[in-house]
């Protein structure tokens, strides 16, 4: 069993050392999904049981010898994690909208705030969960309801966003995730960076997220101090990443997720 949850979705809340839960929108219904020392456990609470979550495992062990010794090394140490892909397209292109221009943390609690305001609560044994308010759910809002959450500056972007999926959910659910991550940015406001975030979160495929990100760059620099990383505005950094995975891209997959994991766990 592996002893890692990768919880860098905002939706994931602590209960406790090593608990924690999260709410999620399938295709068929609606679930409580947790982690604690026993594992992964998933509950469906309304709807059908038809289409589950995935979750996905990773496994620096397979790393090849082209990643630097001090990286791998200190992945090694990390050991396998599993990660839940998004089953929910909508959800995970909110979560990506609601990260631009604010860190990390903001964007967490801003989330929050945005699903307890205007998305659905489940009732859980950790108390209720919010789910992301749906695309017409969104569309019926006015400017002072994303005001007084603090999404002004995200309200054109999600609003253009939610007419988009209402009319192409069936297409984009069916891309891989480089084909998704392309199709995204034909939304306005919607670039590559939060495409690719997005497309990543959906299909659980890292190899397509934007490698350059902040978190990437600071998270393998103090994993491996001693490697001669390019500067912050050095824009060799993601040629030099991906060229460490080869052209295999479930090892760019891996080393991406497994580095992203690492920041989450080291904090």
């Amino acid at each position: 069993m592996t002893a890692i949850m990768t919880t860098d979705h905002p939706a994931w809340a602590e209960y406790g050392e090593g608990v924690c839960a999260r709410a999620v929108r399938t295709s068929g219904g609606a679930w409580v999904v947790s982690w604690d020392a026993t594992g992964l456990r998933m509950r469906c609470v309304s709807g059908t049981e038809d289409a589950k979550p995935v979750a996905v495992t990773t496994d620096p062990g397979v790393l090849p010898r082209t990643v630097p010794d001090e990286l791998r090394t200190g992945l090694l140490a990390l050991g396998p994690s599993q990660r839940l892909a998004n089953p929910w397209l909508w959800d995970a292109i909110t979560t990506a909208i609601l990260r631009q221009v604010v860190q990390a943390a903001q964007a967490r609690k801003l989330y929050r705030r945005w699903c307890a305001s205007y998305g659905s609560s489940l009732d859980s044994s950790f108390g209720p969960l919010a789910l992301a308010p749906t695309p017409g759910q969104v569309l019926a809002l006015t400017d002072d309801d994303f005001a007084v959450v603090g999404a002004k500056f995200h309200r054109s972007v999600l609003r253009s966003a939610a007419e988009h999926y209402a009319r192409y959910a069936v297409h984009w659910t069916g891309m891989n995730a480089a084909e998704l991550a392309d199709a995204l940015t034909d939304v306005p406001r919607i670039g590559p960076w939060t495409a690719a975030a997005a497309a990543t979160d959906f299909t659980g495929d890292f190899s397509i997220y934007p490698h350059d990100d902040l978190a990437v760059r600071t998270w393998a620099a103090k994993i491996a101090p001693s490697y001669s990383w390019p500067g912050k505005k050095d824009k060799t950094f993601g040629p030099k990443w991906t060229g460490m995975a080869g052209s295999d891209s479930t090892n760019l997959h891996t080393l991406t997720l497994s580095t992203l994991t690492w920041g989450s766990h080291a904090r």
